[in-house]
């Protein structure tokens, strides 16, 4: 190879390099700075005392299983309040509401989280809300309040389930920007999803993946018994077209017009010790995805009452046909 032509692939690679972490840094200027005197993986909680998932969807299995795990909020928020830690112990003792139902909980390590949201013994529908980076249960809030309005969009016979099942990356890190913490985590979603679908199996189950949860998403999806697969605010999901998810389900995309991610490298630059980047567009027409309007909102809108994006993830959860987008990048 010529000097001149490996001296333009140096360039490139790191021309697309800096382009990655100049969206990173984007992210960062926009992103909620969390309060605090401690990180929230700095917070100490017991090794919850809750077995394994209840095998059949009873109100009377559920109304256990939840009072259960109840039990290991409350250890969580007296060690949390025994250390000091008052905003987590208050954000806790919200969280052990009886009116509350989490099907698990374990506060260690930022927290992991899966709290349904309507009646899940009822359900015929189910989204599963796969939240992205900088998640944790000190931002807690943010994820719920997306459930909840999702849920009310979908009226009865649905359940909305926030999972907060993995480590999250800081929305500024090189795990922000790689797929490690998807290839932790996928496993996990994977489990997750099979015992809900034994637990309903009459049940329509629809994945909606926001951020870096779509990357969890993509590295989950082959083989996932799933009706649909829903990426919202995608960064990519490591795959060149929706085919190559190896999945069954319909893959479905959104974009606010205002969301930061499209700034966001569409590449995967694979340098010696770290792969950066998650690949193609999930909205272009190449990706192949079903593309659908997602209104004006910024990254953290799309579940913002009254919007086109969450009346379309309804209708795709419900499903019934979606608006499709025209003039797909």
């Amino acid at each position: 190879m010529a000097c001149d032509t490996v001296d333009r692939v140096i360039h490139v690679n790191v021309s697309r390099l800096r382009r990655c972490l100049l969206a990173a840094s984007i992210a960062a200027a926009v992103a909620v700075p969390v309060t605090g005197t401690a990180r929230p993986a700095a917070v100490p909680a017991p090794v919850p005392a809750t077995g394994s998932p209840p095998r059949v969807a009873t109100p009377a299995a559920l109304a256990e299983r939840y009072a259960a795990v109840r039990g290991d909020v409350v250890a969580a928020e007296r060690m949390a309040a025994g250390h000091g830690h008052r905003r987590r112990a208050a954000m806790l003792r919200a969280m052990a509401d009886p009116a509350r139902r989490l099907l698990s909980f374990d506060g260690r390590d930022g927290g992991r989280a899966v709290e349904v949201f309507g009646d899940l013994a009822a359900a015929g529908r189910i989204a599963v809300l796969v939240p992205g980076g900088d998640t944790h249960l000190d931002k807690y809030g943010l994820l719920r309040a997306g459930a909840l309005r999702l849920s009310q969009a979908l009226g009865g016979r649905s359940a909305v389930i926030a999972w907060l099942g993995y480590r999250t990356p800081r929305t500024v890190s090189l795990a922000a920007l790689t797929a490690g913490r998807a290839d932790e985590a996928a496993p996990a979603l994977r489990a997750f999803v099979r015992e809900l679908a034994a637990l309903k199996a009459a049940a329509r189950i629809t994945l909606i993946c926001h951020s870096y949860g779509s990357v969890v998403c993509g590295r989950a999806a082959p083989g996932l018994d799933v009706a649909g697969i829903v990426l919202i605010g995608s960064p990519g999901v490591t795959a060149e077209d929706a085919g190559a998810l190896r999945t069954p389900a319909t893959v479905w995309a959104g974009r606010g017009s205002r969301d930061w991610v499209a700034q966001v490298p569409h590449t995967r630059l694979r340098l010696p010790f770290v792969t950066v980047g998650f690949g193609a567009d999930p909205i272009s027409a190449g990706f192949g995805a079903r593309v659908f309007p997602a209104g004006d909102g910024g990254h953290s809108d799309y579940f913002r009452a009254g919007s086109p994006s969450l009346a379309n993830i309804a209708r795709i959860v419900s499903g019934q046909p979606a608006a499709e987008a025209r003039g797909v990048l």
